[in-house]
């Protein structure tokens, strides 16, 4: 990329469109294996169960494995990124990727498929971190704002579209599989980095002044009261949108009597909601010039009135549809905070954006893991519990976001 720039201005404005919609589809590309690599196996959770012969929470403890694993591996991948530039981590952990994935496709029983799928967790960290840290590295103002909503619509559209494509997959082999297919999927990406990417970290910004080491950049942004509050707040809105995700192969294939393609497509139509979301909250940003800070306290209020009423509705007897209503409004509002989030950590963190977009993942993928399987525990027979575990984890969001980010005092983004 161009080493000398006038003030103000970044490398990645001086793409093409062009260039730019190359980035847009190979960076969705990364950004989209960790969810895939989390969700696509979903539909088959009660085959699983039933090959296995263990119980609904130790199936869920596979992707709580899954969700550990990519948040650790954000933690390590995004500060080597910021060391090591951006292509060598991302094509390394990839690789392990695509072992794990084979694992798991030939795993014997749960506890080996658990192991591997922590190690498929683990590799597919890279994607997303390096990702974000590419785009800060090319991007600053509204044109970050531009970009990150496009990473926020894959990231956000993934996880729900890919349970879709697990249904569909299910209909021409077994749940081993769609392992082999997360392996190519590896594989493509690990074949879009050598032949696509550049490296966007030029050797003299990775031991810039004050943040050579580790240790240095994560001071810089614990040191940020504003990340750090974001951080949270992102994390617990993901960890509602995964208490639905991490329950819903069970509450709706089981209780409402959906099959696996009825399932697909009720993600299907919930994905309209993440993309609705997504666009509309990145216009306002960029457009409107509304705040991300002010987007993250309606996506809250909105969260708060969908998950009680979804505790209302069920224990009312409402139903299917007193269920999916205010679930798809609870997802879309989850679609509306991605992008905000991402800008607000990122936009003031341009020297350490790897280490950055590690700790936002860690956060997002690490704490939503841990959570969610309490929806199995308190059991799967009803609405009721996942819509316990959202609203417990908006209540945190709420007073992190009021108390620690304090929307008043966030400045504006830049031009």
């Amino acid at each position: 990329m161009p080493g000398d720039l006038a003030p103000g201005r970044h490398p990645g404005d001086l793409l093409s469109r062009r260039q730019r919609l190359v980035y847009i589809i190979v960076l969705g590309v990364l950004t989209a294996l960790g969810p895939f690599t989390i969700d696509l196996y979903l539909p088959a959770f009660p085959v699983l169960q039933g090959e296995f012969g263990v119980g609904a929470a130790a199936i869920q403890l596979t992707l709580t494995g899954t969700m550990v694993g990519f948040g650790l591996g954000q933690l390590i991948v995004g500060p080597w990124s910021d060391k090591v530039g951006r292509r060598l981590p991302l094509i390394l952990a990839t690789l392990l990727h695509i072992a794990a994935s084979v694992g798991a496709a030939l795993a014997p029983d749960i506890t080996w498929l658990a192991v591997f799928r922590v190690l498929q967790g683990f590799g597919a960290a890279a994607g997303g971190v390096v990702a974000m840290a590419m785009v800060r590295d090319l991007f600053g103002g509204k044109p970050l704002v531009r970009m990150l909503s496009r990473l926020a619509l894959v990231n956000g559209l993934a996880p729900v579209l890919a349970p879709v494509i697990g249904s569909q997959l299910l209909l021409v082999m077994d749940w081993r599989g769609i392992f082999w297919v997360l392996g190519a999927y590896g594989a493509i990406v690990v074949a879009a980095v050598l032949f696509f990417i550049v490296e966007t970290l030029p050797a003299s910004h990775r031991h810039a002044a004050g943040h050579s080491t580790v240790r240095d950049r994560y001071r810089v942004l614990f040191h940020d009261r504003v990340f750090v509050g974001v951080a949270i707040v992102g994390a617990m809105n993901f960890t509602g949108l995964f208490a639905y995700l991490s329950s819903s192969s069970f509450l709706f294939q089981e209780v409402y009597g959906f099959d696996a393609q009825q399932y697909g497509l009720l993600f299907a139509v919930n994905s309209l909601g993440v993309v609705a979301g997504v666009q509309i909250s990145s216009r306002l940003m960029s457009r409107r010039g509304v705040g991300p800070q002010w987007i993250l306290v309606g996506v809250t209020s909105i969260q708060m009135l969908a998950a009680i009423a979804i505790i209302v509705l069920d224990q009312t007897g409402t139903g299917l549809w007193g269920t999916v209503i205010p679930l798809w409004v609870f997802i879309a509002s989850c679609g509306f905070g991605f992008p905000a989030v991402q800008v607000l950590a990122l936009a003031n963190h341009g020297a350490e954006a790897g280490t950055a977009a590690s700790l936002l993942g860690a956060m997002n993928f690490g704490l939503a893991g841990i959570i969610s399987p309490i929806v199995g525990l308190l059991g799967v027979a009803a609405a009721t519990p996942m819509a316990i575990v959202m609203v417990g984890a908006v209540v945190i969001g709420t007073v992190v976001l009021w108390t620690v980010v304090r929307p008043r005092t966030v400045p504006a983004l830049p031009e």
